[in-house]
């Protein structure tokens, strides 16, 4: 895996490249590769401290998305009326843009971590719920019939057969809010903000400074695909009886 990533990594690179050679765009344009990496050479302690903001903005709204997420979808799986009732509202809340909310959601939470924190939540909270949810509705029909015929209870049901079951859905709803997550905390910073990457890139497009934009953007990348790579591990540690499922 890691020597396919290096490979698509450096297709990448000569691409980049390639264009630059053919069309012969200026750097204002496109900067080439060669420029974005000197700009990580000469000013990685720049970059790594504005990372750190996003990156805590990143690990908490994961965190607590993952929290709430969960816990809504055992909610719709075990209470009836809340399927009626608050269904609705998961769905407006990617009915509506996330560019839209977000200035409403720092002029109501401040320029403080707690908006983009809150932006990134509602991003996330989509997928870790409705993933979590078509799992629980999904147990293998022949565990529920012989808990049935045991004559257990409900939440019993709930928590030791159909929770289990729904596990690996709910690992593929993680890794999805494990790539959106970074998305979400740079979005609030490019509404409101005065530190981290997303502020980076504005002050960068205010100087036309593309190479530093490129810079940061790359930066985000990197953190994505190794919260990506830590969220992938944790579950194929914590879920080893469903190997084909979380691979």
């Amino acid at each position: 895996m890691l020597k396919r990533g290096f490979i698509s990594i450096l297709s990448l690179i000569l691409l980049w490249q390639s264009l630059l050679w053919i069309f012969h765009w200026p750097a204002y344009i496109l900067p080439s590769p060669w420029q974005v990496a000197m700009v990580w050479y000469q000013y990685w302690p720049i970059l790594l401290k504005q990372s750190i903001p996003t990156l805590t903005e990143t690990v908490l709204a994961f965190a607590l998305a993952a929290v709430l997420g969960s816990a809504s979808a055992l909610v719709l799986a075990y209470f009836h009326w809340a399927r009626a009732w608050f269904f609705p509202w998961l769905m407006l809340s990617q009915a509506l843009p996330t560019f839209a909310l977000a200035p409403l959601l720092v002029l109501w939470l401040g320029y403080g971590e707690s908006s983009k924190i809150a932006i990134a939540i509602i991003m996330m909270f989509f997928p870790i719920t409705s993933s979590f949810y078509d799992g629980l509705k999904q147990t293998p029909p022949g565990f529920l019939a012989l808990a049935k015929s045991m004559n257990a209870k409900q939440r019993y049901i709930l928590w030791f057969i159909r929770v289990p079951a729904a596990l690996p859905s709910l690992a593929s709803g993680l890794r999805v809010a494990a790539v959106l997550a970074p998305m979400g905390a740079v979005v609030g910073e490019w509404v409101g903000s005065s530190r981290g990457l997303g502020y980076l890139m504005l002050n960068a497009n205010a100087r036309m400074q593309i190479d530093w934009m490129f810079a940061a953007l790359m930066a985000i990348t990197v953190w994505t695909l190794l919260l990506y790579a830590a969220v992938d591990l944790s579950l194929k540690k914590l879920l080893p009886w469903a190997e084909d499922s979380v691979k």
